[in-house]
């Protein structure tokens, strides 16, 4: 791992990209350096799934026997979690090296039986359903082509049960900003979510904050440019002062917040199901 983490190819191919994330760090400690961000230090993913998680847990209280469907679950930290609540989890993402390390953690941590894992790609997903429960944590904002993205939307929306609740966490600040932009993500706008919702035929419940604390953004741009004692020191400083203001205040500054956690619903009568 690296202070920098993994430069961005100038090609994004999404299945090749996402394998060797996983190839390189989904086996690695709590894999989050594969699904956060990639290949930074320990510390810094740590502050950002500790923040996500603060975020998700109003809508993470499930019932046992729930039906979940966890799109670009990664490593399965969330289908984990769930399945640990008493969830039925069915996890799909792009690489099979990471449904591999997805299976065997959870494997090892006694809930096989209630997590299936399957190799998709969002924008075409098939996982059966409907799901009571469809959650997406920074999946979207690394699907750059445009009919991709509304096929994504689209497909999450026929997997959800009638009264079931989509979960979707995302980069989505509510002013223009393009600095963190790169070729494998994109900070979209968070009014160009809402219309895509829209159009898709969901209906927003809600819309929580995430991390509030201007300080990582602001810095990440710039770390390739200093040397890296300064670099680290740097990043050090602005997770530590980020954290606690986004634990306090991340939910509630929506407004100010980088990512947005948006709580959806099919506006269709009937639902939208899986074909």
């Amino acid at each position: 791992m690296t202070t920098r983490g993994v430069p961005a190819p100038e090609l994004y191919l999404p299945n090749v990209y996402w394998e060797d994330r996983a190839r390189r760090f989904a086996a690695e400690g709590d894999g989050l350096a594969a699904v956060c961000a990639y290949g930074m230090p320990g510390f810094y993913n740590r502050a950002i799934h500790f923040t996500q998680r603060l975020a998700l847990a109003r809508w993470l209280r499930i019932e046992p026997g729930t039906r979940v469907l966890d799109v670009g679950c990664g490593v399965g930290r969330w289908s984990r979690l769930l399945a640990a609540r008493g969830a039925q989890v069915t996890g799909v993402d792009l690489s099979p090296t990471m449904i591999d390390e997805a299976r065997r953690r959870a494997a090892a941590a006694g809930l096989a039986d209630r997590c299936r894992f399957l190799v998709q790609d969002s924008a075409a997903l098939d996982a059966g359903g409907p799901f009571d429960l469809v959650l997406g944590v920074t999946v979207l904002q690394h699907i750059l082509e445009a009919h991709a993205l509304r096929s994504a939307v689209e497909r999450i929306a026929r997997h959800a049960a009638t009264q079931g609740r989509i979960v979707l966490l995302e980069a989505a600040p509510t002013s223009f900003t393009d600095h963190c932009d790169s070729t494998v993500f994109k900070a979209r706008q968070r009014e160009v979510y809402l219309r895509l919702f829209d159009d898709c035929g969901l209906r927003l419940r809600s819309v929580t904050g995430v991390d509030a604390a201007p300080f990582r953004t602001l810095l990440l741009p710039h770390l390739p440019r200093l040397p890296r004692h300064l670099a680290f020191a740097a990043l050090a400083a602005a997770t530590a002062m980020s954290v606690p203001i986004d634990a306090l205040f991340g939910r509630l500054a929506v407004e100010r917040s980088w990512h947005a956690v948006f709580v959806l619903q099919s506006s269709c009568r009937g639902g939208h199901h899986a074909r």
